[in-house]
């Protein structure tokens, strides 16, 4: 079956995992290895006039630049880059020489259809392979899909894809795309799949594809490790082995598993991508996979709830990605709920002139926790924030995250104050989540720092904190449980680390706070 070719995508795909800085040396390895392994396709990032060249990025600003991580020889592998529609000027494009890429993948959203397809033209005058990327092939109609076929027919590019942008196209699906595309696209242009493993159908959706009884020139996407945003891509090296034993090719592994091993495990172990729940969530609601990595980086949301959210989304806006839209739609899901201050006169009474000591789950909570217990006296109300310090009993437990307080015990919630996020009944206190919140992005509803603006707000002598280590990049030294850790990317911990600083540097010109605990990586 010698009609099936495999375009590797890791440099551009992949780029969303490490923000496209493979460094030059690993980029050269990488197109040197997948063209060692007898892959036919090799991209090798994006092509854009929005950035500023940097060699060791993965995003190129002219083809002269790309050009220096092709292997001398190419052994006949085309090599080829994306162009997103818009981002960068065809004019700038040199007729093809054969100097740098061989094509130029154009992936373009249905609402700029028409003048995509006028850029393909263009490109493909200049003498390049053109590759058609029309994204979301499922958010096409029939009619739709087939206009846009006869209008890719009319120029006739060198290959034409379904797009499986948010990994949830069933196999019943791909077979009634594949088989319009098929009776309908030019019998010469090369029929494409890309997919994403958002519901981890990216194996199985490719096995399918290639055992259907077809005599046309096909092409399967896939990235070596997976290595792709969210739930990543289809495994180039499981899908080489797989036609190695199923489809009479003869890919050589071992590159591969090199680069797995020396490159790629790196970069996995740094930001990891793969199946997860949220992933599942946003494919199931055809939505922008941002979106639940978005929703996901709170670490606020049971499953439950990020899936109320995207219930909440309007059918337009999940086909991009909008930050400032679902900003929005988070900030009105937690701000939606209840309010119950019964309490609050008796808590004016209790905290009036008493120093409070926040106990934050973090690892010096426990380390320390003799300098704790010997800090507390009569004039000392204790709070633990989103979980239940064990070394002394709290008089109240601070809780702005529902996960968190999903696995209180149920007696311990008589004694909770909470925020208007959280559905519940029986607690102590409830006040308006938006009321705690900050203005610094990255911590804003922060639940140390809502804690704190809570009861700044109640003459209190002080505020002193234990727990509050910041976050190291080791998951396993920022709690002292391990049932509260939590994984994320090194710059979401760097940004909070910084914006927990600069919100405690605001909050002390307002209430004497100290520190009592070591702290590692935030400061006032």
């Amino acid at each position: 079956m010698n009609n099936i070719h495999i375009l590797d995508c890791t440099l551009r795909d992949g780029g969303y995992c490490n923000e496209w800085r493979f460094g030059l040396n690993n980029m050269k390895k990488i197109t040197s290895g997948l063209q060692e392994a007898g892959i036919e396709v090799i991209e090798c990032g994006f092509i854009t006039n929005r950035i500023s060249y940097d060699p060791d990025v993965s995003k190129f600003v002219s083809l002269s630049d790309i050009a220096g991580v092709i292997p001398s020889n190419r052994e006949g592998k085309l090599y080829v880059a994306m162009m997103n529609y818009g981002e960068f000027n065809v004019d700038d494009l040199p007729i093809y020489d054969g100097s740098s890429i061989d094509g130029i993948r154009v992936a373009f959203h249905k609402r700029n259809l028409n003048e995509a397809l006028d850029v393909c033209r263009k490109i493909k005058e200049k003498g390049y392979l053109v590759f058609i990327q029309a994204m979301v092939s499922l958010n096409y109609s029939d009619e739709e899909f087939l206009s846009l076929i006869r209008s890719v027919n009319s120029f006739n590019p060198y290959a034409f894809y379904i797009v499986d942008s948010f990994g949830m196209m069933k196999g019943k699906a791909l077979t009634r795309l594949f088989y319009m595309v098929e009776h309908n696209l030019n019998d010469n242009i090369w029929i494409g799949f890309h997919s994403h493993n958002n519901m981890q159908l990216a194996y199985s959706n490719a096995q399918q594809l290639v055992s259907v009884q077809t005599n046309r020139n096909l092409i399967i996407d896939s990235s070596i490790y997976g290595m792709g945003r969210g739930a990543g891509n289809l495994n180039t090296e499981l899908f080489i082995e797989y036609l190695n034993e199923n489809a009479g090719k003869n890919y050589n592994l071992k590159p591969i598993l090199v680069l797995i091993d020396e490159i790629l495990s790196g970069f996995y172990q740094m930001n990891y991508w793969g199946y997860s729940l949220p992933n599942y969530i946003s494919a199931a609601h055809n939505a922008h996979p941002n979106y639940a990595g978005y929703l996901d980086d709170k670490k606020t949301l049971t499953i439950e709830g990020m899936n109320d959210i995207f219930d909440m989304m309007d059918e337009e806006k999940k086909v991009s990605f909008d930050k400032v839209y679902i900003e929005e739609l988070y900030l009105k899901y937690m701000a939606r709920g209840q309010t119950q201050e019964e309490h609050k006169n008796e808590l004016i009474d209790l905290l009036r002139g008493k120093r409070v000591l926040l106990i934050a789950p973090g690892k010096s909570s426990v380390e320390e926790s003799e300098k704790i217990i010997k800090f507390i006296d009569e004039n000392t109300i204790v709070i633990s924030i989103n979980h239940v310090y064990e070394a002394v009993a709290p008089h109240y437990i601070f809780i702005s995250n529902s996960r968190r307080f999903r696995d209180l015990p149920e007696d311990k919630r008589n004694s909770c104050i909470i925020t208007s996020n959280i559905t519940a009944e029986g607690v102590y206190y409830q006040e308006k989540y938006k009321e705690l919140t900050n203005q610094e992005e990255s911590v804003f509803d922060n639940a140390g720092l809502m804690a704190i603006k809570f009861f700044m707000r109640y003459n209190v002598e002080g505020i002193y904190l234990a727990g509050f280590d910041g976050y190291s990049h080791d998951a396993a030294e920022n709690y002292g449980s391990s049932d509260l850790a939590f994984v994320t990317r090194n710059a979401i911990l760097d940004a909070m680390n910084v914006g927990i600083t600069k919100v405690l540097g605001i909050y002390k010109n307002s209430v004497k706070i100290e520190f009592l605990t070591s702290q590692k990586y935030v400061h006032i």
